[in-house]
């Protein structure tokens, strides 16, 4: 998709990350997640405090995929201190690519995680690394295509349930 723009988000953006937050996440698990799960994470995860948090944060960055002023996917990055694990400063984490399932299929996805991969050669972090759920294989195989590899897994929870994410990483 060649009209894809990619643009930083700030805290005045902070009404289109919610909505693009929410409706991605649970466009790609609402199906193997309980109402009440999807509805606690979904008022917690995205609420405005919590995204302000995430946008003021200097080692978190997050972009949007724009395609005819419509934002169709985003991309979270976080340095140092603000790593979910591991905490590396030589790393770089990819919490979330996101986008929406319409869009699915077009790239979006892959023009997201090339801008990744700029912004860590730029910050010239060492390795690249992500949490992914197992049960999402598309997730997967689209890492394993990139070249990353499995090193490690952990508990993510969504309300009472603990599911496992692999954890990949790419050396750069």
């Amino acid at each position: 998709m060649e009209d894809i723009k990619i643009k930083k988000a700030t805290v005045s953006d902070i009404n289109e990350l919610q909505a693009i937050g929410r409706q991605t996440f649970f466009e790609t698990f609402a199906s193997g997640n309980t109402e009440e799960n999807m509805a606690k994470y979904l008022e917690e995860g995205f609420s405005k405090e919590k995204l302000t948090a995430e946008l003021s944060n200097k080692n978190s960055e997050i972009y949007f995929a724009i395609l005819e002023d419509k934002v169709i996917g985003y991309l979270k990055l976080n340095l140092g201190e603000s790593q979910t694990e591991l905490k590396d400063n030589t790393a770089l984490e990819i919490e979330r690519i996101y986008v929406l399932k319409e869009f699915h299929g077009k790239s979006v996805g892959q023009v997201l995680y090339e801008k990744a991969i700029e912004i860590a050669h730029e910050k010239k972090a060492e390795y690249v690394w992500l949490g992914v759920w197992e049960e999402n294989p598309r997730a997967i195989s689209f890492y394993k295509k990139n070249g990353f590899q499995e090193f490690d897994k952990h508990i993510f929870k969504l309300g009472d349930d603990e599911q496992t994410d692999i954890m990949m990483k790419l050396r750069l």
